[in-house]
């Protein structure tokens, strides 16, 4: 690739900025009378042109998540530090609070983390199965918590967890 002049790296990095060619060849110190048509020939002199692609392709590159940035976000969730912010409602107002990712959500994280390592080691996979079976405990839990009464004095009763029965105790 031919050197550029700093002229016209200076007015191809103006441009990458700005995306006008008259603002570009002004910024890059071209005079006022042929900022214009310095402008737009600049924009098509090929070594310039290329530079402004590189330019441009290296903003892009960054925008893009990479391998390793996904995995680290994948393990953020598993791992529950990942927040979300959910809207709630109360009786009388709508809130937003920060949450950490179900476990189901964590879960599916760990597996995708996995599938990249086809052999990785086993206390990786039962750490899954651990977050697996708290899953499992924590829906019956809540299926359980449903199952409480309401009583019109405030009170509330509960039904046993185990199934075990009072009534027949002494």
């Amino acid at each position: 690739m031919m050197k550029l002049r700093p002229k016209q790296k200076a007015f191809a990095e103006e441009y990458v900025k700005l995306g006008n060619a008259t603002k570009a060849a002004l910024n890059a110190g071209y005079s006022k009378k042929t900022a214009a048509e310095t402008g737009s020939e600049n924009l098509k002199k090929p070594h310039i042109k290329t530079y402004i692609n590189q330019l441009m392709a290296e903003i892009e590159s960054h925008k893009i998540m990479d391998a390793q940035e996904a995995l680290q976000l994948l393990t953020r969730i598993a791992r529950g530090e990942e927040k979300e912010t959910v809207v709630v409602s109360t009786q009388f107002d709508v809130d937003t609070i920060e949450k950490e990712a179900d476990l189901k959500t964590r879960i599916a994280a760990a597996k995708e983390i996995l599938k990249r390592y086809p052999d990785s080691d086993e206390l990786l996979k039962a750490q899954v199965r651990r977050a697996v079976a708290d899953a499992e405990i924590a829906e019956t839990k809540a299926k359980e918590i449903k199952k409480v009464e309401h009583h019109e004095d405030g009170t509330l009763v509960v039904d046993d967890l185990g199934g075990v029965n009072d009534d027949n105790e002494g």
